[in-house]
């Protein structure tokens, strides 16, 4: 049997167009990818967006149940600046006569930290009466503080305040779980690192779409505490 040969410049022209082909796969399948993840985002900033409204519009809505603050990071007792104009948003349309109740859900799954409490003292400091406000002490994410709101608090028609950025997920997700929902932004200052939040944020929206699809339980449920009565029962302390 003779020997057989390769021929090399040939093998390698074989090789550089299968990497060619394996290049414009793998550039077609990121690019798939990418206009999915922009697409999802554009898809839930719209439909939530539709609900937003100014603190003036807020105040003119009727039979809201509740304000949901929505938590974020607390340094001991003092809120961050960010959860501090989420509360003053939230105060002042609670004095406007936007709703009669306040919801303060945030992260409090340990006992060295807690972000409900805290809010909740800074709205009575406020003077917001303390049987006003409720604390959620297991809302460790949007979609589980609209969920346990739902069917914990037991409220209906709501609305929500956090920052823009933040406040299409949370009405989209709203929306999803069948609530009447209404959104007031509360961008009263502009924040450190807050294109790396929107970046972020672009990857949570994608999440959460899945999340509202198929609507998994949250990690804490319990019996329900309606937010028509007096938020006192929710005190730990």
């Amino acid at each position: 049997m003779g020997v057989q040969y390769i021929c090399i410049p040939a093998f390698i022209n074989v090789m550089k167009r299968k990497m060619l082909i394996i290049l414009i796969v793998i550039l077609a399948v990121a690019l798939l990818g990418l206009s999915w993840v922009l697409g999802v985002n554009a898809y839930v900033k719209h439909s939530g967006g539709k609900s937003m409204v100014s603190e003036d519009g807020a105040a003119q809505l009727s039979d809201v149940d509740c304000i949901i603050i929505l938590g974020c990071k607390v340094n001991g007792d003092t809120p961050s600046d960010m959860l501090e104009d989420r509360l003053l948003c939230g105060i002042n349309l609670y004095k406007s006569g936007a709703a009669p109740k306040i919801i303060m859900s945030g992260d409090h799954g340990t006992v060295s930290y807690d972000e409900v409490n805290t809010m909740k003292q800074y709205a009575i400091d406020a003077g917001v009466p303390s049987s006003d406000v409720f604390m959620d002490h297991a809302g460790f994410s949007t979609y589980e503080s609209v969920y346990r709101a739902r069917d914990v608090f037991k409220a209906k028609k709501i609305i929500i305040v956090t920052q823009t950025y933040h406040l299409y997920r949370a009405l989209y997700i709203a929306n999803e779980l069948g609530l009447e929902a209404y959104g007031v932004a509360s961008d009263y200052d502009v924040y450190i690192n807050q294109t790396q939040r929107e970046l972020r944020e672009v990857l949570a929206r994608n999440k959460d779409f899945f999340t509202a699809l198929f609507k998994p339980k949250p990690t804490y449920l319990g019996d329900a505490i309606p937010v028509s009565g007096n938020g006192d029962v929710t005190n730990d302390k």
